[in-house]
């Protein structure tokens, strides 16, 4: 397979992905092992696949329960205008604002969806305030408490198998 920016990924590459995708704490030698490499060969094919930019990182799934369970609202945003500038002041503001976890450029009459976690409804409202009174072009918003988490994958899920 090849994919944009000149990276070939063989069918080695796949099934290591696939694997670290479901199991991200599988040791390296049992992972060797899934795919037919001895340990050495399979730690060089992960390194590489670091540093071209296919693996981003790794990381825990955390259970929000046990900290107190946040607040989770999914925010619909229309923006004033649509500039390019008007976007990008956006953008480079709520990428410094810890509880807008996710946010998606969308199409269909809402410019963002954004997804927010905080510890309450109050503390969620005061970042709202907080995003209105930042001058960064957000006209209107619509509110979506999450009432009941279905499901909660943490991450992407690339179907490579």
């Amino acid at each position: 397979m090849d994919l944009p920016g000149g990276v070939r990924l063989d069918e080695r590459d796949l099934q290591m992905l696939a694997i670290l995708q479901r199991e991200g704490r599988i040791s390296k030698t049992a992972l060797a092992a899934r795919v037919n490499l001895s340990p050495t060969p399979a730690w060089e094919r992960m390194q590489r696949l670091e540093r071209e930019g296919v693996i981003e990182g790794y990381g825990a799934r955390l259970a929000p329960a046990v900290f107190g369970t946040p607040t989770v609202v999914l925010v619909q945003v229309e923006m004033e205008r649509h500039r390019a500038s008007d976007f990008e002041r956006f953008e480079r503001t709520i990428a410094d604002v810890p509880e807008i976890v996710d946010c998606w450029s969308v199409g269909g009459g809402t410019d963002y969806l954004m997804r927010t976690e905080t510890a309450s409804i109050d503390a969620y409202q005061r970042l709202i305030d907080r995003l209105l009174t930042a001058d960064i072009g957000l006209r209107r918003y619509y509110s979506l408490v999450v009432t009941k988490t279905v499901k909660r994958s943490g991450a992407a899920f690339l179907p490579l198998e």
